[in-house]
Order: C-alpha cells, then structure tokens, then sequence
C-alpha cells in the first residue's frame, strides 16, 4: 500500500467530519475511489505536466470501474490564500494550462460543451468531462475550508448516472440539506444540474452578473480521426 502524506490525510480527515455536508464525497471516500496529487505551489505552472498525468491515469480508472462516486484531488503546499478573488485568479490560471496541455493531446469531450457560457459546459480532460469544486482557507463556504488551496475533479458522467437512475434529485436534497446546516444556509452560486454553466461553481467565489469566465477553450476544434483516446 502506499503511503498516505500529510496533505492527503488532511483531506481525507476534512471529509470524514460526520457534518460535512457531501454525501457523495464521503462515498468516494468509503469506497476508496480519491485519487490525490500534491503538487507544489499554485501559481507555478512546473507540475502541470506531471498533474495532467495523473488526470489521465485517473480517467483510465474511472472509465475502467462500474461504480459510482470517483474524484481526482489536486491539493497545492502553497500559496497562503487570504481572498476568494486570489483563489479565483488562480484557479482559472491553472485550468487554462491544464486545457492547453490536454488540447495538444486530446479533442474535448463530445457529450458536453466547450463553451464556458453554456449550460452543457464541463471542463475536458482526456475527452472525460469534470465538474470542478475549490478548496481554500478563505472560502465563503464552511464546506469549502480547506487548510490548503485544492481542486476536486468530479466526473460529469456521474451525475448523467444519478439523473438516470433517479437518483440525482435525492442526492441533491440530502446534501443541500447538510449544508445549510454546516454553513448557515445553501450556497448561492449553486444551480441544479444542467439549469446554466456550471464555471459559476468551481472556484466558490460570489460573482456578480458582470463576470465572465476567463478560460479559453482550443481543443474542441481537434478531431478525433487525428487523435487517439487511449
């Protein structure tokens, strides 16, 4: 087995608290399917190669697996986040270079849209669509404290899953339950599935209706004759 580091203990033990308010990250978390990378400081873009590695590596398990509630978990050592609009900044900053990095490789992922406007958007990685949650210190959200700046990668096929099923719905509930209990009320940037584009969500922050999401996209314009998915 290999060995759990710090960074990753705390993050396991940040999920285990009985009120956290997530019901779908705690069984990610029972059945073993977090996946976690530490890489070194936000701002500096010397881990993205290695960090779109395991991404891959994460979409080969996740595509291999018949069950539900996987997560990948960027965590970074640094830097000390004191604002949402620090976290913000460089949330998008590394999304954008993940996005550049995967474009040489792969096209987008057909079953969402690469428009950040669009309410189908999800971010791509190796053709696989995520739906993204921040972490930081200084988030708004009780449920978003984290003691370090990371990033939750969320399969946007799983919750396709849950709707199938008729399951989503219940899920949702329970855990906008939890979380006006956990944070004092439900969070305001959240949207139901599928209502609009989901960027409104990942860093956490409150934008106002004059915000636009910065990220470009170029790699829907590949083809897949061009491009091998394995």
């Amino acid at each position: 087995m290999l060995a759990i580091n710090d960074c990753e203990q705390d993050y396991f033990t940040f999920l285990a608290n009985k009120e956290f308010p997530c019901v779908a990250a705690k069984a990610a978390l029972s059945r073993d399917h977090i996946r976690v990378f530490v890489a070194d400081h936000m701002a500096c873009p010397k881990d993205d190669s290695s960090i779109i590695d395991f991404m891959y590596s994460f979409v080969d398990e996740f595509r291999n697996s018949t069950d539900l509630f996987h997560s990948a978990v960027l965590i970074f050592k640094g830097p000390d986040i004191f604002n949402e609009q620090m976290f913000d900044q460089l949330l998008w900053q590394r999304l954008q270079s993940f996005a550049n990095i995967d474009a040489q490789q792969y096209p987008y992922d057909k079953r969402v849209s690469s428009d950040p406007r669009s309410k189908d958007f999800s971010f791509s990685i190796k053709e696989e669509g995520f739906y993204i949650i921040g972490l930081h210190p200084a988030s708004n959200r009780e449920a978003r404290r984290f003691k370090y700046p990371a990033m939750v990668f969320n399969p946007h096929q799983q919750f396709v899953d849950l709707r199938s099923t008729n399951r989503y719905d219940k899920m949702k509930k329970i855990v906008r339950q939890r979380d006006t209990i956990y944070s004092g009320s439900v969070n305001p940037m959240l949207q139901d599935f599928g209502q609009s584009s989901e960027v409104f969500q990942y860093s956490g922050r409150k934008y106002d209706k004059s915000w636009q999401c910065p990220l470009k996209i170029n790699n829907h314009q590949l083809s897949n004759e061009n491009h091998s998915t394995t």
